[in-house]
Parts: C-alpha cells; sequence; structure tokens
C-alpha cells in the first residue's frame, strides 16, 4: 500500500512539473519577445518575474516527485537525508527569491492601478462630448402650454459640440425660441456656446424684444471669447395673447414659418455675433396663429453635400410643405433622416433642428 502512495506522489509532481515547465517555456518566449520589442524596464521585470515563478513552481514538484522516488526505492536514514536535503532546495530558493516577488507583486499593483485610472479617464473622455451635448442640446425641452415643440440633435467627427439650442419660459406665457452654432470645433468653440446660451436666458428675460437681449450679448461677449470666435443665432419669442413671433437672425441660416398655407423664410436681422461690439441687430414680426409650425436648424443639416450640391433650404420648405401637420419631434427627425440619405458621405458637421407648432 506504502509503495502505490509513492506512485500517486511520484506522478502527481511529474504532471505537476510538466504543466508549470510548460508554462515557464511560454512565459520566457514572451520575455523575448518583450525584450526584442518594448523599452519598458518595468514590464521587463515583471515578464522576468513570471519566468522565476514557474521556474520555481516546477522545481518544486520536480522535488516532489523525486521525494516518491526516494520514499519507494527505500525510507532509511540515507533516504531520509535525501528528502530533507531536497526539500531545502526549494526552500531556499523561496526565501531568495521572496523579497524580489513581493517588490514585484507591488509593482504590478501599481501598474494596474494606473491602467485603471488611465481607463477611467479614457472613459470619462468619451462621456464628456455627450455630456456637454446635452447640456447645450438637451434630449428634452420641457413643456409649454399651447406650443408643442421638438428638437433633434446629432454630434459631428466625435468632438465637443457648438450647436446649441433652448426654449426659455417668460412672462405673460411668452416663449422664446433658441437656435445657435459657435464657428469652429473643440472645447473653446463649446464653452462659448455655453456661455451664450445660459448668458442669453438672463438677456431674454431682462428685455421684452430679442433684438435688445441679442445686442446685449453680443456686447458682453465680445470681448470674452477669442478673436477667431463668431456665433450664428436665432432667437424668436412667441407671444400668444398677441398671435405673434418676433424674431431676431444674427447671420444664422433662415428659418422656416409655415404660415398662411405658405413657408415664409425668416432671414438675418443682423451680423454674426462676436465680429462687432457695435453692431446693430433689429427684430421682426409676424403672425403665429394655431396649426402654424417654425423650423430652426444649423448649418450642419443645409450643407449636408451630394457630391457638389448641398441639401440646401429649400429642401426642408419642401418637407414642411407635403405635411405640416406632421408632430414637430417626427418631423425634426425626418429632415434629419432626408439630410442623411441625400449626402453622398456621412455628415462630419453638428447638426442640430428644433420646430415647434402652435397648437
Amino acid at each position: 500500500m506504502g509503495r502505490v502512495l509513492w506512485c500517486v506522489v511520484i506522478a502527481s509532481g511529474l504532471l505537476g512539473a510538466a504543466v508549470w515547465v510548460r508554462s515557464w517555456r511560454f512565459r520566457q518566449r514572451v520575455l523575448n519577445q518583450i525584450e526584442v520589442s518594448s523599452g519598458d524596464a518595468d514590464l521587463k521585470r515583471l515578464a522576468y518575474s513570471g519566468v522565476q515563478r514557474d521556474g520555481h513552481a516546477a522545481l518544486l514538484y520536480g522535488v516532489v516527485s523525486l521525494t516518491g522516488v526516494i520514499g519507494f526505492v527505500g525510507d532509511g536514514p540515507l533516504g531520509i537525508a535525501a528528502v530533507l536535503t531536497l526539500t531545502a532546495v526549494p526552500t531556499a530558493v523561496s526565501v531568495g527569491l521572496g523579497r524580489r516577488l513581493i517588490d514585484d507583486a507591488r509593482l504590478e499593483m501599481r501598474r494596474s492601478d494606473l491602467e485603471r485610472r488611465a481607463q477611467e479617464v479614457l472613459v470619462q473622455e468619451e462621456l464628456a462630448p455627450r455630456r456637454w451635448a446635452e447640456r447645450l442640446a438637451p434630449s428634452t425641452l420641457g413643456e409649454v402650454e399651447g406650443v408643442t415643440v421638438g428638437s433633434v440633435y446629432q454630434p459631428g467627427a466625435g468632438m465637443l459640440a457648438g450647436d446649441f439650442f433652448d426654449l426659455v419660459a417668460l412672462e405673460s406665457g411668452r416663449v422664446a425660441i433658441v437656435i445657435g452654432d459657435v464657428a469652429g470645433h473643440g472645447i473653446e468653440p463649446a464653452i462659448t456656446a455655453f456661455q451664450t446660451k445660459y448668458l442669453l436666458r438672463t438677456l431674454l428675460r431682462q428685455f421684452r424684444d430679442p433684438s435688445q437681449a441679442v445686442e446685449e450679448l453680443n456686447r458682453q461677449m465680445i470681448h470674452t471669447v477669442h478673436r477667431e470666435e463668431f456665433v450664428s443665432l436665432f432667437v424668436a419669442v412667441h407671444d400668444p395673447l398677441a398671435g405673434t413671433l418676433r424674431h431676431c437672425s444674427a447671420g444664422h441660416p433662415p428659418a422656416l414659418l409655415w404660415h398662411d398655407r405658405d413657408v415664409v423664410a425668416l432671414e438675418a436681422t443682423g451680423p454674426l455675433l462676436l465680429l462687432d461690439p457695435g453692431g446693430g441687430f433689429h427684430a421682426r414680426e409676424q403672425g403665429f396663429a394655431s396649426g402654424d409650425v417654425l423650423v430652426a436648424y444649423t448649418d450642419g443639416l443645409t450643407e449636408a453635400r451630394h457630391g457638389n450640391e448641398l441639401f440646401g433650404p429649400e429642401r426642408i420648405a419642401t418637407t414642411l410643405r407635403r405635411d405640416p401637420g406632421l408632430a414637430p419631434e417626427l418631423l425634426c427627425k425626418a429632415l434629419l433622416e432626408a439630410a442623411s440619405d441625400y449626402a453622398s458621405s456621412p455628415i462630419t458637421d453638428d447638426v442640430a433642428i428644433l420646430a415647434i407648432r402652435r397648437d
């Protein structure tokens, strides 16, 4: 019975040694590749530590097997001395490697922590444009009595948003519709868009006429942004008691108004923002009756290209004429889909669309 147990010990030791030798050989090849292709000293050290650990494990299982052989042959004083000697070998190696292996484990922990932090940074970098866009062009604008609002926003080329829109409730049931576009891409235009949107909210509550709010916005912001930046902006204030829509457009693409069974283009009423501190702006007023629809957008929509041809405002007008009773949310989505289908390549600019219908 004793010999059978020793045979089990021998077989177990040989099997374990074979497994760890195979792992040791693989780690040795990895180490050789790292030494050739990488200049990362820490990575080389950790790879070498893995080679040592696997080699030590293979040695330990080899000793177990050899101990089994000695026990199988005989358990006299000479055999016992041989077993003790063989057992001392991996113990001595463990003591010699112990401190280094602990240091390597700490190094691996530090690298793992750095990799985790780097991954968190990458996740934040991926989330930042979406979070920023949600502030500038939110997926929901809330509800305003007497009107139905729809919107859509599509970021371009994975960059921070420069397009923005807003719906601002004012006194006496009035509501302001805002859409704008800051030239350029990246963090600076995005910051300017953020400043423009939230400063304009305050000014629209201070000034009854949208042109006064836009003029004051221009004066306050022109000295706080880079000179190469400028903003196109459309603001319309709907007065439900008067049944009117009063708009001011700072160089923005013409919004389209479905009124009296036809489409009216609401053209610019002043220059782009941030070009001239003394720039003059004025407002225009038109009726806004039940069933009328206003569609405002940024130039990413009209500049969708099919070869050298632009999607253009006329195709937006055609869609509006074809089905002016379409829900504003569906209208915005239909316009974006139409532009995407029309374009011969993916749209790379930001696209923002805002539609409002008087109930």
